[in-house]
C-alpha cells in the first residue's frame, strides 16, 4: 500500500506541476527571479499567512482512503515562515498501511523584499505503526552547504554535506508551490507548456507541464458536475514508473488563485484512477 502512501497521494495532494517532485525531495533552480506580477501587493509572506487547505483522496467507490493538510504561518522572527504538509491513510487502507502518517516541513525566508521564498530546513518524517523515520535537508547559503541528516527506524543517525553551487538555490517542493502560486516562476498562462527542471538523480531530469488552452479549457468543463471555483485545466505529465500509472500523467484543476480544487491519476496500477479533492479552505489571523 505504500503506492498510495507515499509516492501517490502526496505527489498530487496540492496538484501543482512544481509539488510532483516528491520522489526528489529538493528541486534545484537559477536563483535569478522574474517579472513579479504582484507588484504593490503583500510580500510573499504576508500573501500566504494563516492559509490552510484540507483535501480527502479517494479511488473507485471509496471517497475518502486518505487525507491530507497544508498550513502555512509565521513564525517569531521577521520574515521567516514555516509551513507544514502532511497526509495520513484512514479506515481500511489505513489498517493495512499500518496508520501511515507523512509529515513535510519547510522553514523558508522572504528573499528579494518579500518577493519570493528559499527554504532553510526541509524535514521528511514518515510514521509507520510505532517507527518512524526522518531526512532533514539543512542550506546554507552563507557557506555553500547542503547538509543532510538521515534518521533510520532504527534512531541510528548518518550526516552528509554537498556543496551549493555559486548562484543556486534548492527549494523544496512545498516552498515551490507558494513560489508557483505568487507568480515568482511567471505567470500561468492558458495554452502554454513549462519545462521543469528537476533535482538530478540519476543525471538531468525534467517533467512537462501543459495548462490547457481556452478552447480545450471549456470542453473539459462542460463533462464537469461541479464547476465552481474551477479557473485553469493543467496536465502534468511525468514517467510512468514515479506514478505508478500507464501514461504517467496527474490532471486537475487550479483556482483563481491557483490553489488545487482537484486532481487525478489516471490509470494507477490495481487502484484505476486515483482522485485528490479539496474540503476546506480556511485563512485565520
Amino acid at each position: 500500500m505504500a503506492l498510495l502512501s507515499r509516492r501517490l497521494f502526496l505527489r498530487f495532494l496540492l496538484g501543482l506541476p512544481l509539488l510532483s517532485f516528491l520522489s526528489q525531495p529538493v528541486r534545484e533552480a537559477r536563483a535569478e527571479l522574474t517579472a513579479h506580477p504582484r507588484v504593490g501587493e503583500d510580500s510573499i509572506g504576508e500573501f500566504f499567512k494563516g492559509e490552510e487547505l484540507s483535501y480527502e483522496i479517494g479511488f473507485w467507490l471509496l471517497k475518502r482512503v486518505a487525507q491530507g493538510k497544508i498550513s502555512f504561518r509565521e513564525m517569531g522572527r521577521k520574515g521567516r515562515y514555516l509551513a507544514i504538509l502532511q497526509g495520513e491513510t484512514l479506515g481500511v487502507l489505513g489498517w493495512v498501511a499500518r496508520y501511515r502518517v507523512d509529515t513535510y516541513t519547510s522553514i523558508m525566508e522572504e528573499v528579494d523584499g518579500g518577493r519570493g521564498l528559499r527554504s532553510i530546513s526541509f524535514e521528511e518524517d514518515v510514521k509507520i505503526g510505532g517507527k518512524s523515520r526522518k531526512r532533514t535537508h539543512f542550506f546554507d547559503y552563507k557557506n555553500r552547504k547542503w547538509i543532510k541528516v538521515r534518521q533510520r527506524k532504527d534512531g541510528t543517525r548518518t550526516r552528509e554535506e554537498a556543496e551549493i553551487p555559486p548562484g543556486m538555490v534548492y527549494d523544496d517542493f512545498v516552498t515551490a508551490s507558494y513560489n508557483f502560486r505568487y507568480g515568482v516562476y511567471g505567470e500561468i498562462e492558458r495554452g502554454k507548456k513549462y519545462t521543469v527542471a528537476t533535482f538530478p538523480k540519476k543525471g538531468p531530469s525534467s517533467y512537462e507541464v501543459r495548462v490547457a488552452s481556452q478552447e480545450e479549457e471549456e470542453r473539459k468543463r462542460k463533462s464537469e458536475k461541479i464547476k465552481e471555483g474551477k479557473e485553469y485545466f493543467v496536465k502534468l505529465f511525468l514517467d510512468p514508473e514515479i506514478t505508478h500509472s500507464k501514461e504517467g500523467m496527474i490532471e486537475g484543476w487550479l483556482s483563481k488563485e491557483l490553489y488545487p480544487i482537484e486532481g487525478t491519476i489516471r490509470d494507477v496500477v490495481l487502484f484505476g484512477d486515483v482522485k485528490g479533492t479539496l474540503i476546506k479552505k480556511v485563512r485565520s489571523t
